[in-house]
């Protein structure tokens, strides 16, 4: 991944400009603060899925630690549970 790298006058001058670009490419751009990297922004649609995915991978990790650690339950109580959060991250979001 190649990263746009602007400074932080761009961000307060040239908004619409890095939010469009954000937008279009889906790809962060980089705010520096006296030549270093400082800030990433993302567009909001990118940063939800980049939570839900980050979430997903956390629900898939305490499930692996479960398994491993003999901490089952049943298919059907799973899938009801998965529905259930998923519902809810739902009417969260609306």
């Amino acid at each position: 991944m190649e990263f746009n790298i602007r400074p932080s006058a761009d961000l307060r001058n040239k908004y619409n400009e890095i939010s469009k670009q954000c937008k279009e490419t889906r790809e962060p751009v980089i705010i520096t603060v006296h030549g270093r990297g400082d800030t990433a922004v993302l567009g909001l649609q990118d940063y939800k899925q980049m939570k839900a995915e980050l979430e997903l991978l956390r629900t898939l990790a305490e499930a692996e630690d479960d398994v491993q650690n003999g901490r089952l339950g049943s298919m059907q109580k799973s899938f009801d549970d998965l529905r259930e959060s998923l519902v809810k991250r739902k009417d969260k979001d609306v």
